[in-house]
């Protein structure tokens, strides 16, 4: 493959051939100027050539290749025909490929061209008809993309041009046979462009057997960012000790990302967060489709600031505005420990990152480090640690200053048994709103509830709900159990009051 030629990097977007909207649109969404990969790029992607865009996730990509596939196929003015779409986006997750159909159908939009989804985990009916109808670029997951190939609802003949978006992550997850057999079915001369932090798990063989004399654009590597970002690893003594400066780390107002290693902890981890007042969401593969979209769209939006996830949005999320990440399982691999931090410094902000470890990690965490290239060293902490605290930040005003009183238990399938904190104009976080009833439903006139997404409710306010849905009704004073405006925020199964709804007067049924 050839190497680029050092030159300038361009300082404005005016420096390309790109349509005059497009301009426009950037410039009125405050893009002002082009990030390193984009202005590496944009200039041999805009006259045709197959382009291998080498940098870390965060570093600008999806715009470094919707410009050019939405410039260039508005102006070969091809027809729109159904089921033949003209480009072909591929990607390794659902979330990103939403994510990445954010950025592009503006674009397309202003040029008179239709984008559509495919990822599984949802009813294909609805994206047969999208593609019977007709559209121009189809951004996909290479399972779902390779069944509709398979029952001939879907013809890759007339694709122009071809983007492989994350292909190492595609790698990483065993997407390669596939994604070969499909790149195998569109028109060798048509342009590819293939973006990846790094070419390992044979990702250089894409690039050989399906690229024709790539220009080559590297701006910066896969481990380039660990060393913008601020580390540091804390020791605590046990598991007890763990929990509190987690729950410490998540409490402050800016988005912060959680990481664990297994789906059950990540979904437990939310709810427990949630039960102490601080509003999460989760993210991992037990999830079904349209939850995940509610739980993303909740933190992507800051209604939520606590995201608990899994490696799963290691690589296939994109947000902005993450000021720290939290591994609170240190991870199996260097690779993982890299993709996870590369959720916060992205876009040129700042970020920090925190490992948690027991004593008994110290050898795993040592190893990890050191093939990570960083150098931060571990520090005991306890909770309340001035270590802890100063990267709090400001604490959200949701988090309880004390823990509210238990409540005796209620009967089976009856309403919360308490009241929890409350007052007028203030806030109150409700407890988990246990499904046997023995729950703290936290109250307050016009102050911000945080129920634990059982049940927990107040009138007028918002109510956070994690994955599980209610099985039994905990609810606050207020005179409905979940009505009387208050508006659920993306919760994944939201509460659904199973039977009576507490102590409330009107005795409906949580919504959300």
């Amino acid at each position: 493959m050839a190497a680029a030629p050092a030159a300038p990097l361009a300082t404005s977007f005016d420096d390309f051939a790109l349509p005059a909207p497009i301009i426009s649109y950037l410039a009125d969404n405050g893009i002002a100027a082009p990030f390193p990969i984009q202005s590496a790029t944009l200039g041999d992607t805009l006259e045709g050539r197959d382009v291998l865009g080498r940098g870390r996730t965060g570093s600008g990509k999806t715009l470094a290749f919707s410009l050019p596939t939405v410039t260039r196929l508005a102006a070969d003015g091809g027809r729109r025909r159904p089921a033949r779409p003209r480009g072909l986006v591929m990607c390794p997750t659902r979330e990103l490929a939403n994510q990445i159909n954010a950025t592009m159908e503006p674009l397309a939009k202003l040029l008179g061209l239709k984008t559509t989804t495919i990822f599984g985990g949802v009813a294909q009916s609805r994206q047969v008809t999208a593609l019977q109808g007709g559209v121009d670029i189809v951004i996909a997951c290479p399972g779902r993309l390779e069944d509709l190939l398979g029952q001939g609802l879907l013809s890759l003949d007339d694709v122009e041009i071809t983007v492989l978006d994350e292909a190492d992550h595609m790698a990483d997850l065993g997407f390669l046979p596939g994604v070969k057999r499909i790149m195998d079915r569109t028109p060798s001369k048509g342009q590819r462009l293939l973006f990846s932090a790094t070419l390992d798990n044979g990702v250089d063989q894409l690039v050989k057997r399906y690229m024709d004399a790539p220009t080559s654009h590297s701006v910066d590597s896969a481990d380039s960012h660990v060393s913008t970002m601020s580390h540091h690893i804390f020791e605590v003594a046990d598991a007890a000790a763990k929990r509190d400066v987690i729950r410490e780390l998540a409490s402050g107002v800016d988005k912060r990302v959680l990481f664990t290693r297994t789906k059950h902890q990540a979904k437990k981890l939310a709810k427990q967060l949630t039960a102490d007042g601080i509003p999460a969401v989760d993210l991992h593969g037990n999830l079904g489709q349209g939850a995940r979209e509610r739980n993303l769209e909740a933190f992507s939006s800051g209604a939520v600031k606590v995201l608990v996830a899994t490696d799963i949005a290691a690589r296939g999320i994109h947000v902005d505005e993450v000021s720290l990440v939290v591994h609170v399982d240190p991870p199996a691999e260097h690779k993982a420990y890299t993709h996870r931090s590369g959720r916060t410094a992205r876009a040129g902000s700042g970020g920090d990152v925190v490992t948690i470890m027991l004593p008994e990690q110290r050898g795993d965490v040592r190893d990890l480090t050191r093939q990570a290239k960083i150098n931060a060293q571990p520090r005991k902490v306890v909770p309340g640690d001035a270590l802890v605290t100063d990267l709090i930040g400001e604490v959200a005003d949701y988090v309880t200053p004390a823990p509210v009183q238990e409540q005796p238990q209620q009967r089976q399938g009856g309403g919360g048994g308490g009241r929890g904190r409350s007052g007028r104009g203030g806030s109150s976080a409700g407890g988990s709103g246990e499904a046997r009833g023995g729950a703290r439903g936290g109250s307050s006139r016009g102050g911000a509830s945080a129920g634990g997404g059982r049940g927990g409710s107040s009138r007028g306010v918002t109510t956070y709900s994690t994955s599980t849905p209610s099985a039994g009704g905990g609810s606050g004073s207020g005179r409905r159990s979940s009505g009387g405006g208050q508006q659920a925020a993306a919760g994944s199964g939201a509460s659904t009051g199973g039977g009576r709804s507490g102590a409330s007067r009107g005795r409906r049924r949580a919504q959300g």
